[in-house]
């Protein structure tokens, strides 16, 4: 299974998380960097330190109020400590070089910071590979950003997205700009942290969203699903409670064939193991 990342500011529970449930599940995770070195997640989602008002002062950085609620639960964290040290991790190929002839199925996972981000989103590379993925039928998995890496990728044979005409989630709007609105609160040095693209002059706000952008890709804005107000466990999915391995009721995943879709680190135990099964039955 290929798991391409940024070199920096990848997020640390979605890709973590995702290799520790494939890889407990009997899968071999291929990582693929821009040019073969190792990455590094986000440290600001990782510790939480730098999302409080304090975050720059050197005596009080390691007390957290905003940051611990945002950063990743301690089960993400110790994924991704684990991770570090794996052979997998410490050894990827470059982004050039990787190829899905040896394995089944990709994974997309994202992150926001854009000083990491945009290179990965916006890569030429990486965009053909999601595109062959999906000619040759084999399982895809994108959650957050990496939804927006799929939609990017233009099939050349039909001048469409790779997505349309498929059902998909990702990071919603609402989700995007409540995180940008705290951070433009607390991380003020840093204020549009939480925005990967900002709206240029003349666009609407949140035109340049996760949300957005996605579903300009797709057949038709309807296939672009949310949590329905009212609907069972809808309280739970958009609380901003985070599924566990034993508990998937908070999570909000879309299957469509063999793409699954997801929003944020909050579903990712959930996306993991459901794709992790989509590869066993293939």
């Amino acid at each position: 299974m290929l798991m391409p990342i940024p070199a920096q500011d990848f997020d640390p529970s979605e890709v973590a998380v995702g290799w520790q449930v494939l890889t407990l599940s009997g899968h071999r995770v291929v990582f693929a960097t821009p040019e073969g070195e190792l990455a590094t997640g986000d440290e600001v989602m990782l510790t939480g330190r730098g999302l409080d008002p304090w975050g720059r002062v050197p005596g009080l950085r390691r007390v957290l109020g905003v940051g611990r609620l945002l950063r990743a639960d301690a089960r993400a964290r110790t994924a991704y400590t684990q991770m570090l040290r794996a052979e997998e991790f410490r050894h990827p190929v470059a982004w050039d070089e990787a190829s899905l002839a040896d394995v089944d199925g990709l994974y997309l996972p994202g992150g926001h910071r854009a000083r990491g981000m945009r290179r990965y989103l916006e890569s030429e590379t990486l965009q053909a590979l999601v595109v062959e993925a999906f000619r040759r039928g084999l399982p895809v998995a994108a959650i957050c950003h990496g939804v927006l890496l799929a939609a990017r990728s233009i099939d050349p044979e039909t001048g469409r997205s790779v997505l349309y005409g498929r059902r998909t989630t990702a990071l919603t709007w609402r989700q995007e700009n409540l995180a940008w609105q705290i951070a433009r609160r607390t991380r003020y040095w840093d204020r549009d942290y939480y925005r990967t693209y900002l709206e240029q002059p003349g666009r609407p706000k949140g035109y340049m969203s996760v949300q957005q952008e996605v579903t300009r890709n797709l057949a038709r804005p309807e296939d672009f699903l949310d949590v329905a107000p009212g609907s069972p466990g809808a309280f739970r999915k958009t609380s901003g409670l985070r599924d566990t391995p034993a508990d998937e009721r908070p999570a909000f995943v879309v299957e469509d064939a063999d793409y699954l879709s997801a929003r944020w680190p909050g579903d990712v135990h959930t996306l993991a193991h459901r794709f992790a099964a989509k590869l066993t039955q293939k």
